[in-house]
């Protein structure tokens, strides 16, 4: 039998701090979502000018990237290539790049997910928060 971390409360308001700071040195209007390894959602927040979509969008990203255990980049480039079949896979949303996996000693522990700007920004976002927990 394994042991794995899990997320903190304190981890999770790490990771939101660094992630709204990251969003506001850019002056980026985002919705930021923190999702368990399981794609339970621990924390959201929605910044001064983020667009109401983007509430919805980010947690999506979140939970994809938490359940898949990978970027959802991955999942868009698939799309993007051609197999738009995965687009029927169950209960799989949020396939747009800017979810990234909390990879902790090769075991995701859950996913920040963002969404407001260029996708690549939400993913400087997302990597700005997790680095804030050393990883």
């Amino acid at each position: 039998m394994k042991t794995k971390s899990v997320l903190e409360l304190a981890d999770v308001k790490t990771i939101a701090a660094a992630a709204e700071a990251e969003a506001l040195k850019n002056q980026w209007a985002v919705s930021i979502a923190i999702v368990d390894d399981g794609g339970h959602l621990l924390w959201q927040q929605r910044l001064d000018g983020a667009a109401a979509l983007t509430a919805h969008i980010a947690p999506a990203k979140a939970h994809t990237a938490a359940l898949g255990r990978r970027e959802t980049k991955a999942y868009e480039d698939i799309i993007n290539g051609g197999r738009t079949a995965f687009l029927t896979a169950p209960d799989v949303k949020g396939l747009l790049e800017g979810g990234v996996p909390i990879i902790k000693d090769g075991q995701c522990i859950g996913a920040v997910g963002v969404s407001g700007v260029k996708s690549s920004e939400d993913v400087q976002i997302a990597k700005a928060g997790i680095a804030a927990i050393g990883l």
